[in-house]
């Protein structure tokens, strides 16, 4: 029998050199990952019998057993599951397809997951974390189906390499053997196994047993006691989401939260009804407190367990949650969908979309119901998951509104840091205001600090202040209620009505000047013009309408892509002296060259307040310390 020695890819190898050196509060969380992968296996199996009646193999039902045995210091975990071969085992015990594991491996490098053992199960590593306890692990495999008695046998001591060798296996399924090193036995003691089944998977829906030693009379003799073994259920396999929502605990949501998502926190909230009429199904979802670690990456799988009358169909159905409430976990159990349900049947069910729509507007209500009821815990939820909730007012033409209302913003008005909502601002705007104004920021003091904001604030008109990535894409041209929402940063502003005679004079005034300026900086800006936005600070850049705003310019930038060459639009105080006095030097000399060191000047310090940085810092610095050695001197 030809034995093969194999290398870990060079993650893994990593990874279970920190999983065997690395110290870890709560080791005991292997047990809960074998016997999740063993409960996969199983709804597996049970899902491709549906179509393939040899996966069956005729056995008595569907089980996971847990063996000790303290003689030979191993650990077992038994199921009658799909099983693997020769390739799949391979596959999927000596590699991690999985795009978080470096991020694992460099939280587990800090030390950050020693109190946050659900990173194991968010990051895909959970067979791996055996080696804690483990010196080797053996896995005995046969596929269900198979025409033979012949399996496969891994091993692996953690050491870099594991082997693959071909065996004889009576049962289908998978047998994974922990050989326990000598101060993890603890894991070998029923009560322990007890405590952690009951700790970590009594909700496992297919039955966990073990063999346990009992006391029982004796038909020989009367009164007397004798010892036999007996194969004992260690969970109570209860579906909760079948159940009345009254006759659920608290901690009994608590700890089905805990097993289908690996967040050692309780759920913010809980969501469980049952829906009769067109459609029948059950759902029992959850709001995590905590965002999960992984929830920004690309690949994030998101949606609820799917079960039809009660077989697990797929463990993340996209199709019956909306990507801006990917954060939200749970089960949907259908009795409408037929069991051999695929992606195909799915996308094209209507009762799938009869489901999606009742459980998206069910968690928007009970997001509705906390804003208004439990507003402080809202906030801490909204913390956690604003920034994904908004991404429902770009893909979810149907539910803007909706979504709006649900979002909380800083603003020009807010008082002890006290968020408002867009209603908040509609009912407060100034009589004859058309515009949510709004303005983008990389930090809520840099926004608030904004020259931007001088004519708003002078004018008593409210600027909402927003700092996520994606605010300026999200909320460009979005309406409210009939106003249109509006970045101060971008367009045209003129909030005095009364003031236009004056801005046409002043135009007039300094329209040479104006084209002198458009001359010089014709390579960096689009245009200049009179500013109706500022009051104290000479000047600024504004993006054109329809342009993009400088922060989310940087940020796509940030992200690689090529973002061609876009002109500003300098705009200019007319009532701050440093203008006035410009024009005092332009009309003595319009050629002179301090005159156009001016203006350069004038475009950097621009360049500066939108968050940007001169095109040659060096010659900037060194024109402000030119300046100040002529006040300096003058000054004597």
């Amino acid at each position: 029998m030809t034995t093969e020695r194999m290398e870990f890819k060079t993650e893994v190898k990593e990874l279970l050199d920190l999983m065997i050196h690395s110290l870890y509060s709560h080791k005991e969380v292997f047990l809960r990952e074998l016997i999740s992968n063993a409960s996969d296996a199983i709804d597996r199996a049970r899902y491709e019998s549906l179509t393939n009646g040899d996966v069956l193999e005729g056995d008595g039902g569907w089980k996971i057993k847990i063996i000790p045995d303290k003689e030979a210091g191993t650990l077992t975990i038994s199921d009658n599951g799909i099983g693997m071969n020769h390739d799949e085992i391979i596959e999927s015990l000596g590699t991690i397809a999985h795009s978080g594991t470096k991020e694992f491996l460099a939280a587990l490098q800090k030390q950050e997951v020693k109190d946050n053992p659900e990173l194991i199960g968010q990051f895909g590593v959970g067979f791996y974390s055996s080696f804690m306890v483990a010196d080797r692990i053996t896995v005995l495999s046969r596929r269900a189906g198979s025409k033979d008695k012949k399996g496969v046998k891994w091993e692996s001591a953690g050491d870099g390499t594991f082997t693959v060798e071909e065996t004889e296996k009576e049962t289908k399924g998978t047998d994974v053997i922990l050989h326990l090193r000598d101060d993890e036995k603890q894991y070998l003691g029923q009560w322990e196994i007890r405590s952690v089944v009951k700790k970590y998977s009594d909700f496992i829906e297919h039955p966990i047993v073990m063999d346990v030693e009992k006391e029982v009379d004796s038909e020989l003799k009367k009164g007397e006691k004798v010892k036999v073994r007996e194969e004992e259920t260690l969970n109570s396999m209860k579906a909760l989401w079948l159940k009345d929502r009254s006759e659920v605990t608290q901690e009994e949501y608590n700890d089905f939260y805990k097993h289908i998502s690996h967040d050692f926190h309780p759920p913010a909230k809980v969501v469980h009804y049952r829906a009769e009429g067109t459609s029948e199904f059950a759902s029992l979802l959850f709001i995590p407190s905590l965002a999960p670690a992984n929830m920004l990456y690309k690949d994030f799988k998101y949606g609820p367990m799917l079960y039809v009358k009660r077989v697990r169909i797929m463990d993340h159905c996209e199709d019956l949650m909306p990507q801006y409430l990917r954060f939200v976990r749970g089960v949907v159990d259908s009795s409408d969908l037929p069991l051999n349900v695929s992606r195909e049947i799915l996308q094209n069910n209507r009762q799938v979309d009869i489901i999606k729509n009742s459980v998206t507007r069910k968690v928007l209500d009970t997001f509705e119901e906390m804003k208004e009821k439990e507003y402080d815990d809202y906030l801490k939820i909204y913390g956690e998951f604003g920034r994904v909730l908004k991404e429902g007012i770009h893909f979810d033409l149907t539910r803007r509104e909706v979504i709006a209302d649900l979002l909380l913003f800083s603003s020009t008005r807010s008082e002890g840091g006290k968020l408002r909502t867009l209603k908040d601002y509609v009912d407060g705007m100034k009589e004859g205001q058309e515009e949510i104004y709004y303005i983008v920021g990389s930090s809520l003091s840099d926004a608030s600090n904004s020259p931007y904001l001088e004519a708003f604030r002078k004018k008593d008109y409210e600027v909402l202040i927003m700092t996520d990535d994606i605010d300026d894409f999200i909320f460009s041209g979005f309406e409210y209620k009939g106003k249109r929402m509006q970045s101060i940063t971008r367009g045209d502003v003129s909030l005095d009505k009364d003031g236009a005679a004056e801005k046409e004079e002043a135009k007039k005034k300094y329209s040479k000047l104006i084209d002198l300026i458009k001359e010089t900086l014709s390579d960096e800006v689009k245009d200049v013009r009179l500013s109706g936005r500022l009051t104290d600070t000479v000047c600024c850049l504004v993006a054109d309408e329809g342009d993009l705003d400088p922060t989310m310019e940087r940020l796509l930038k940030s992200m690689g892509q090529e973002i061609p060459p876009i002109k500003r639009i300098l705009e200019i105080n007319p009532d701050h002296p440093l203008f006035a006095a410009m024009n005092g030097i332009f009309e003595k000399d319009e050629t002179g060259s301090q005159l156009k060191d001016y203006i350069q000047l004038l475009y950097d310090q621009a360049l500066v307040l939108e968050g940007s940085k001169p095109k040659d810092p060096s010659s900037f610095s060194k024109a402000i310390a030119k300046l100040m050695v002529e006040n300096a001197e003058g000054a004597r």
